[in-house]
Order: structure tokens, then C-alpha cells, then sequence
């Protein structure tokens, strides 16, 4: 297949691909800073509450069974000159000086208080508070906050590559403040959130 085929939504500067990212990322040329949130692992963990019983929860029990293939994600992140991966801390790789901390400024007694980004930066550590859901109701189960995808998008140069965009905070992050950016998703109707996300105005961030 040509890169034509994955080919969901494109607009100046912004472009989603739909399909495993295994097969797009072959396709691409030229080097890409890497800004993304692959699956942890959690599988059955989502659970809890009113919110686990939720439908969008549920789901991800599936595609969050397993961790991504670490040999994968280590080759992705290898061609990236510059590299931040959400929940790195459940994938071997490389030590990092660097580590980006989201700490939740809204605590719940059954979630975690915070996560952690590993990055191939060189630079000191560094944290950010924001709520759980500072951009309303999630449309996806671990949906990022805009303003904090926007501050990792501070850290890195050039155009900027998500190859697990979920509902497209990145790609929406990228285009409120001007930079290229690719986003690659294996599942359609979270594609299609990506896209509605798009095509709103351009948000303060």
C-alpha cells in the first residue's frame, strides 16, 4: 500500500493517517520530533467507579491489553531527533536525564497522581500541574490535556510526529500554535474525534 491509502484527513500543515503505524512510518520521509502516548499495558485496570463502567473504558481493556512491541518503539524513537513518550516508564528504554512529570492538581484516591514522560532530551526534569480534564469531557480514555501537549511541543524543534494520536490532542496542540505536524491512528471513529477536534476554531492555548 502507498501512504495515499492511510490517508484520513490532511490540511495545511496538519495530516492524519489511519493504520498501524508500523506500516505508515516506512512511508514517511524526512525526520520528525517525536510527541506521543503509546499503550500501557493496563488492560484489565480499567476499572472503578461509575467512570469503569463507562463504555469508552471498557474499550480500552482491549487495546491496552498489552504494552506496544518495546522493539518497535525503540526503532521509532531512534529515528527521531528529538523524542518524548508518555508512559516511557513501562517501556526498557534508554536511561534519560530528562523525565516530564504531568502531577494531577485533582487527586483521586483510585487513580495515579501522576505520570511520566521519558524523553531524549538533555535538559533538567521538569513538572507540570493541570487538571484531569481541563478540555471537558474526554472523548478518549487517556486523553492528554491541550495545554500540556502544548508544553511538551516547547521542548522540541521542527515538525512533530505522533504515531499513536488517539483523539489528536497533539495534532491540535500543533496546529493552535503553528507547527507541521503527522499523527498516525490505528482506530477509525477515534479518527474521526481527531478530525472534529480539527476543525474547530483555534484554541487559546
Amino acid at each position: 500500500m502507498s501512504l495515499r491509502d492511510y490517508l484520513f484527513h490532511a490540511e495545511p500543515g496538519i495530516t492524519l493517517y489511519c493504520g498501524d503505524c508500523r506500516d505508515v512510518l516506512p512511508l514517511l520521509e524526512g525526520a520528525w520530533a517525536l510527541v506521543t502516548d503509546p499503550p500501557y499495558g493496563h488492560g484489565d485496570r480499567w476499572q472503578g467507579g461509575t467512570w469503569g463502567a463507562a463504555s469508552m473504558y471498557q474499550d480500552a481493556q482491549r487495546w491496552d491489553a498489552e504494552t506496544f512491541p518495546e522493539v518497535d518503539l525503540v526503532a521509532i524513537v531512534a529515528r527521531s531527533p528529538e523524542a518524548i513518550v508518555w508512559g516511557g516508564n513501562y517501556y526498557s528504554l534508554p536511561p534519560s536525564r530528562c523525565w516530564l512529570s504531568w502531577r494531577k492538581s485533582s487527586p483521586m484516591p483510585t487513580l495515579a497522581d501522576f505520570e511520566l514522560a521519558w524523553t531524549s532530551l538533555d535538559r533538567p526534569s521538569k513538572l507540570w500541574d493541570e487538571d484531569r480534564n481541563p478540555d471537558g469531557k474526554r472523548e478518549h480514555p487517556t486523553q492528554k490535556p491541550l495545554s500540556l501537549i502544548a508544553w511538551c511541543l516547547s521542548f522540541v524543534s521542527g515538525p512533530v510526529l505522533d504515531p499513536f494520536a488517539g483523539s489528536g490532542t497533539t495534532l491540535r496542540a500543533a496546529k493552535d500554535l503553528g507547527r507541521e505536524a503527522i499523527g498516525i491512528e490505528i482506530e477509525p471513529r477515534y479518527c474521526e474525534i481527531a478530525v472534529k477536534r480539527l476543525r474547530q476554531e483555534v484554541l487559546a492555548i
